[in-house]
């Protein structure tokens, strides 16, 4: 057996992961014919060549994706997963504006390609902790985001105003139940329902009091009674911007150790070195 840097034949190629061994296989370059390689004058060096462009890193925390010969390569599967997760949960929130809390069902449809997207990246311990975190993050972000999109919306766009109580609507929903609906009459004289019931538009003598309300300037979502603080959806706010951060953070680590990982395993062939294990 050729010792190469210490090492057999057989422990060069025991150290490669087993796609690469069933890869060389299947080249005709099992090890059966790499030891006979290994026998031929100047077939040490050939072998450790064969061996070292089939070789991947050996650290557990291998990011680096359908590696190919370049580092970009090694990096795209998880620029392509960010980007899927970030379009699916953009989508997701601008279909509010339309389907209400609906829009979860955008999200899930866009979860498909992120699926796919994460299936594509590197199989490997740190890559399944890093889509799994993206997983984790994208569904908290189309799940909250959502119900809370319109009470984000009201914060950034909506306007505090004076509204006049109207008389509260009563109407009878299944099993015999009766449901209040308070509404209230804008400044330009439209009557709306609000965004939520309180305890004084529920009492029909409250009829023609004045309150303070926040208003949608485009008239798509209902008023809510109160000031801002009263809209709610703050802390739903918190816990977005930190699923947001590490719905982005969580590839973009994964694509610098890619990176990483794939200048050291160029690094390690350029040099000789045979290295890698089956994660």
């Amino acid at each position: 057996m050729a010792p190469g840097d210490g090492q057999t034949v057989d422990e060069q190629f025991a150290r490669l992961p087993r796609s690469r061994q069933r890869e060389l296989e299947a080249k005709g370059l099992g090890l059966s014919r790499l030891r006979e390689i290994a026998l031929e004058e100047g077939g040490e060096q050939a072998v450790r060549h064969i061996l070292a462009e089939h070789a991947r890193p050996s650290s557990g925390w291998d990011f680096d994706g359908d590696r190919r010969t370049d580092e970009s390569r090694a990096v795209w599967p998880w620029m392509r997963l960010l980007l899927a997760a970030v379009i699916g949960v953009v989508l997701c929130l601008l279909s509010t504006y339309v389907l209400n809390s609906s829009a979860l069902f955008v999200g899930a449809a866009c979860g498909v390609a992120v699926a796919w997207a994460g299936f594509r990246t590197r199989r490997s311990f740190g890559g399944l902790v890093a889509c799994g975190l993206v997983a984790v993050a994208y569904v908290a972000l189309i799940w909250i985001g959502s119900y809370a999109a319109d009470e984000w919306y009201l914060h950034m766009r909506g306007q505090e105003t004076t509204v006049t109580y109207a008389k509260p609507l009563h109407e009878q929903a299944s099993h015999g139940v009766r449901v209040t609906y308070c509404r209230v009459t804008l400044p330009d004289g439209t009557v709306r329902r609000v965004f939520r019931n309180d305890t004084r538009c529920t009492d029909e003598s409250s009829a023609g009091a004045r309150t303070l309300a926040v208003v949608d300037p485009s008239d798509h979502y209902r008023p809510v009674l109160g000031g801002k603080s009263a809209i709610g959806g703050i802390a739903a706010a918190y816990g977005c911007l930190g699923a947001a951060a590490v719905l982005v953070l969580a590839p973009l680590t994964a694509a610098v150790m890619s990176r990483s990982n794939e200048r050291f395993g160029r690094q390690g062939e350029t040099g000789g070195l045979v290295s890698g294990t089956d994660v």
